[in-house]
């Protein structure tokens, strides 16, 4: 998956995706970068991101969640991934204007099969711990 940097605003210097348009511009804009010898997830929670509570809705966090799992794997995926299993628990709530990052391991990279897991946290506070399985796609023959 080829990303493209943004030039912009304060994820200036971060990286997205622009064919995921989902995760761009209707659950996000989510951006990732790596610092050191890690891949790092971003977005600010803006008042679209809330439920009725007022919090971070639980669906954008895992959906953060789920785009955080291919930026930890992206130096394993040469083509593109699929999620295949996704798990997470709720930890405490985020709030509008946080600062919403994610970061994490790769547990294992199989021939096709990889293994990930992070945290989630809003201005360093832990909100949604998360593991999950991509497999890698090959191109179209």
């Amino acid at each position: 998956m080829k990303a493209t940097l943004e030039t912009q605003g304060e994820f200036k210097d971060w990286y997205y995706w622009p064919t995921e348009d989902f995760e761009f511009s209707a659950a996000g804009p989510f951006y990732f970068k790596k610092i050191g010898d890690e891949y790092v997830s971003r977005f600010r929670a803006e008042r679209r991101h809330l439920n009725g509570g007022g919090t971070v809705h639980g669906g954008c966090l895992m959906t953060f969640a789920d785009f955080a799992l291919f930026s930890i794997a992206a130096e394993h995926i040469d083509y593109y991934a699929v999620t295949v299993a996704f798990s997470s628990e709720f930890l405490a709530t985020a709030k509008e204007g946080q600062l919403m990052e994610a970061r994490g391991e790769v547990l294992k990279a199989g021939k096709s099969i990889i293994f990930i897991r992070g945290i989630i946290t809003a201005d360093g506070d832990s909100v949604l711990n998360f593991s999950g399985t991509i497999k890698r796609l090959r191109p179209p023959t």
